[in-house]
C-alpha cells in the first residue's frame, strides 16, 4: 500500500512539474503537398485538440497527444476536398480525426528537438519521426517541424495518379492551460 501511494505521489509530483499546454487553431497551420499528375497540391487542416506538456529545458519528460478533424481538409477545390473526405481517402465518417501520440522527445543541436511517435489516419498507425523548434510565445509555444509520410501506409487514395509520398509542415501554437 506504501509503495503504491507512494508511486501515485510521484507520478502527480512529476506531471505538475510540465506545463500543460493546449494547441489552439488560431496561429496554427497544419499543412501537407502532394505531387498529382506531376502538379504540387497543398492542403491544410485545422480541428486541433489535444494536450501537450513540454519543458525545453527537460524534453524527455515531454508529451504530445493531439489530433485534427480529418473532415476540415482543404484544398481549395470544394470537389477534391469532398473527394478526399470520402472512403477511398480520409473516409472522414468512420475516421473523423487523425491523431499523433508522442512515445519520445530529445534535444537535438541548435535548440531543436527531435520527436517519435504514433500518427494514426485511418486506424492504421505508423511511427514517425522529425526535428522540431519550440519558440517561447507568450503564455504558450510555437512548435515547428516538417515530416514526410507515405499515403499508402495509412491507406489513403487509390490512384496511381498521386505521389505515394507527401509533405507534411506544422506550425502550432499551444497556449498554457
Amino acid at each position: 500500500m506504501k509503495k503504491t501511494t507512494l508511486f501515485v505521489l510521484i507520478t502527480l509530483i512529476s506531471s505538475s512539474l510540465f506545463a500543460q499546454y493546449k494547441p489552439t487553431d488560431q496561429g496554427s497551420s497544419l499543412q501537407f503537398t502532394i505531387k498529382n499528375f506531376g502538379f504540387d497540391v497543398a492542403g491544410k487542416f485545422t480541428g486541433l485538440q489535444g494536450d501537450i506538456k513540454f519543458d525545453s529545458q527537460n524534453p524527455t519528460g515531454g508529451n504530445f497527444d493531439v489530433s485534427i478533424d480529418a473532415a476540415t481538409v482543404n484544398t481549395d477545390n470544394s470537389l477534391r476536398d469532398g473527394h478526399l473526405r470520402g472512403d477511398t481517402y480520409f473516409d472522414v465518417k468512420n475516421f473523423p480525426r487523425i491523431h499523433f501520440i508522442s512515445t519520445k522527445v530529445v534535444s537535438s543541436k541548435n535548440g531543436t528537438y527531435v520527436i517519435t511517435g504514433k500518427l494514426t489516419i485511418k486506424k492504421q498507425t505508423r511511427v514517425v519521426t522529425f526535428p522540431f523548434t519550440a519558440t517561447p510565445s507568450g503564455d504558450g509555444y510555437q512548435f515547428k517541424g516538417l515530416f514526410k509520410i507515405n499515403r499508402k501506409d495509412f491507406d489513403v487514395g487509390g490512384t496511381s495518379t498521386i505521389a505515394n509520398e507527401l509533405d507534411v509542415s506544422l506550425d502550432i501554437t499551444a497556449k498554457k492551460n
